[in-house]
């Protein structure tokens, strides 16, 4: 399925301290960013065996109970559905997350193991002191990207976006990532908003058996598709919005990863808003809603000075600059009709 896919492209030289922050944001392509973590001590460790890995992995770990995604080894390692879409086929458990590494120890040689995956486990919450030879200098650039930490076996993360930007590093193990731009989202057959596997939509599709009679426009994806497999010490940059998929290779993986967002924290996701409109708009008769198009495009997606540009600035509210001041008024006009 992967054959004939265009590469992902490639930038030298990267290191921890000398991030290109600015230029990936501003070129906005996926890029892999060749050996960027290939220094980490984790890294050289997964290098030397997965029970080293393993091993630096409990000595940092301070004991505070995981939540984990353990499946059947039917699951194959791929976190979905049941066939109805009506629930999902791992359930979520609650452990320590030294129990989890042995279990994963202990099916290192088997070819269907069962499937277990430590999702978006904050690093400074569990594994204190991890950083100190295993972390990006965000900082220097004066962004908050708090790292998280993914492990498991060989687990399939099935395509999805995420609305910040990401770069990922492959710690343990390799990764195979297979990218999408955004205008392909009709293409890929997101599932259901709720539930998912991983808190956003997913594709439905089988990327290892993909059902072209079931998912014919998933061809035109493909044709826009760009693949990479990363080694350990690899990471890739993920601009907002783009689609990934992402495998996991061997027998035990983790991965590092960075989101961070292009707007203060005091904006909300546009998850709401499309929540809202799904509820408020979606159903109503066709021309209404090409009407609302008009409407959403004046105020919105067009410049966003345009809308308030002929009035004065002391009349300009809500059509002026958002601050955080701005921020707190409109979450509280929005509960205040919404709780009507």
């Amino acid at each position: 399925m992967f054959e004939g896919l265009a590469s992902v492209r490639v930038l030298e030289g990267c290191t921890p301290d000398a991030l290109p922050i600015e230029s990936l944001l501003q070129q906005a392509e996926p890029t892999v960013l060749r050996g960027l973590a290939r220094d980490w001590s984790l890294v050289r460790a997964g290098l030397e065996s997965p029970q080293a890995a393993m091993a630096q992995l409990r000595a940092h770990y301070n004991g505070r109970p995981v939540h984990y995604s353990w499946g059947e080894p039917a699951t194959a390692g791929r976190p979905f559905y049941n066939e109805g879409f009506t629930a999902l086929n791992c359930e979520v458990r609650r452990g320590g997350l030294d129990q989890v590494l042995d279990e994963l120890a202990s099916y290192l040689d088997d070819p269907h193991p069962p499937t277990y995956y430590v999702a978006s486990l904050l690093v400074d919450s569990c594994l204190p002191g991890l950083r100190a030879g295993n972390d990006l200098d965000f900082a220097a650039h004066g962004v908050d990207a708090p790292p998280a930490i993914w492990i498991g076996n060989r687990v399939t993360a099935s395509c999805h976006y995420d609305a910040p930007n990401n770069i990922a590093c492959c710690t343990v193990g390799r990764r195979r990532f297979t990218v999408f731009p955004p205008d392909q989202i009709g293409n890929l057959y997101p599932g259901p908003l709720e539930p998912t596997p991983g808190g956003q939509a997913v594709s439905v599709v089988d990327f290892t058996a993909p059902d072209f009679e079931r998912y014919p426009r998933f061809r035109q994806a493909l044709e826009t598709a760009r693949t990479v497999v990363l080694e350990p010490g690899d990471a890739i940059f993920i601009p907002s919005m783009w689609w990934h998929h992402v495998q996991g290779l061997d027998p035990f993986t983790v991965l590092v990863n960075y989101w961070w967002a292009s707007m203060p924290a005091w904006i909300p996701t546009p998850m709401h808003a499309l929540y809202h409109a799904l509820w408020a708009i979606r159903d109503r008769p066709e021309r209404e809603k090409l009407a609302w198009r008009e409407v959403f495009d004046y105020y919105v997606f067009g410049p966003a000075d345009r809308a308030g540009a002929h009035l004065p600035e002391q009349a300009r509210d809500m059509l002026g600059p958002f601050d955080e001041t701005m921020a707190r008024r409109m979450r509280a006009l929005l509960i205040g009709k919404l709780n009507r």
